[in-house]
């Protein structure tokens, strides 16, 4: 086992570098220089070419990847072009929203989906139609329709939640930590956490719901074929009802394959919280991602696609990890 995360994470770095190779060559070559929208009108050329080599932007495309990755390896992901800040004090100040929305997400999909499946299982074929019904639905609609959805339905037409942001203004933010839900929580500070996690309902659930039906779909047939092997055929002939049959035989054994296709399904997800943040204007790095594209913010793109890169390559690794844990076979293959 340790052989092969060491082989994991060999080959997760060269893989983590060769995304980095090709975003930094492709954002070079496409049209459009980022100098060229912080300048001034009627700046000098003297200017505009002290700004490129402030930036790093005056030599060729390979010395400035080297420049960059040295930068890297060191902890100095650059200065942002548009905000003028450090860029790993950038992601560290919105990376903690975006993983409390994407983990209430999946926390929310995993019972949603896992309640979905065990019902229908239970249900039967004849009357469980209905409830993949909803479930196709459920998986055929993305979150950014979801997310204007709930706007219309739960912040237009019922007012039941704030509509944007990630916190009131009027509601004290003297916080020591950017995990305000998870700080209010622990501290006690229960009128704090209300009125964050009020603000969190509807982009979780927009997150939640598609997720929750791709874990509903694998997890329902995954327990169909449980109910079909030999144990259980047993566990039933000595008299053990459906449910206890479906949630203490089954559900251990359909767990597996429900599990890795959740861990890369949470991939995606941290995908969507690109624009479904940028609907409830929630300051995660989603939202600050497309602010970056807009402005052809290089520096800021480049610490936010490696950011990505290496938060997909490290779930990827805990979820192959837990699904070895979990299958004996595959722990001692």
């Amino acid at each position: 086992m340790i052989t092969a995360v060491l082989n994991r994470l060999v080959a997760s770095a060269a893989t983590l570098l060769g995304v980095a190779v090709v975003v930094f060559v492709l954002l070079r070559i496409v049209p459009g220089d980022p100098i060229a929208m912080m300048i001034a009108p009627g700046a000098s050329p003297e200017d505009v070419a002290a700004l490129r080599a402030r930036y790093g932007l005056d030599t060729s495309i390979p010395e400035q990847f080297w420049i960059w990755l040295q930068g890297v390896l060191s902890g100095d992901f650059g200065t942002s072009i548009s905000l003028r800040l450090d860029v790993l004090g950038l992601l560290a100040s919105r990376l903690p929203a975006t993983l409390e929305l994407a983990i209430a997400a999946l926390v929310v999909a995993v019972v949603l989906g896992g309640a979905i499946a065990v019902v229908g299982t239970l249900m039967g074929r004849r009357t469980g139609g209905a409830l993949d019904a909803a479930n196709g639905l459920l998986l055929a609609v993305p979150d950014f329709v979801w997310a204007l959805a709930l706007v219309l339905l739960l912040g237009v037409a019922w007012p039941l939640f704030p509509l944007t942001g990630r916190i009131d203004p009027s509601v004290a933010t003297d916080f020591h930590t950017r995990f305000y839900l998870l700080e209010s929580l622990a501290t006690g500070r229960l009128a704090v956490a209300r009125d964050v996690a009020a603000h969190m309902v509807m982009p979780t659930l927009a997150l939640a719901l598609p997720l929750a039906a791709v874990i509903a779909r694998v997890l329902k047939e995954a327990l169909g074929e449980a109910m079909l092997q030999d144990y259980v055929l047993l566990a039933r002939i000595k008299g053990m009802s459906e449910t206890r049959l479906v949630m203490q035989e089954a559900l251990r054994n359909a767990v597996g394959p429900t599990l890795a296709l959740t861990g890369v399904q949470f991939t995606f997800l941290l995908g969507g919280t690109v624009i479904v943040e940028r609907i409830f204007a929630y300051p995660g790095i989603g939202n600050m991602a497309i602010d970056a594209v807009i402005n052809r913010d290089l520096p800021l793109i480049q610490g936010l696609v490696l950011l990505f890169g290496l938060m997909f390559i490290l779930i990827n690794l805990a979820v192959d990890l837990a699904v070895a844990a979990l299958n004996p076979r595959l722990r001692h293959g």
